[in-house]
């Protein structure tokens, strides 16, 4: 798939600057960046969950030696 950005002259001389100091593409540039941010917002959720499933539930909590003996792991 082919994805076309416009960006203004400082911004282009920015991320060409960057992709070069990290000898990676620009294409590779922007791939890399927009995963991470992908990745770091699906942390943020799944971390947001927890906390609101412990706050609605702080009972329901296990120490690492008890989650391997549930797990056989231990």
């Amino acid at each position: 798939m082919t994805v076309s950005v416009r960006l203004n002259e400082e911004d282009s001389t920015l991320f060409r600057d960057y992709a070069a100091l990290h000898g990676i593409s620009l294409s590779e540039l922007i791939r890399r960046s927009v995963l991470e941010h992908i990745e770091d917002e699906y942390d943020m959720r799944c971390y947001e969950r927890a906390m609101q499933e412990y706050r609605q539930h702080p009972e329901e909590t296990y120490s690492l030696e008890e989650m391997e003996k549930e797990l056989g792991l231990a």
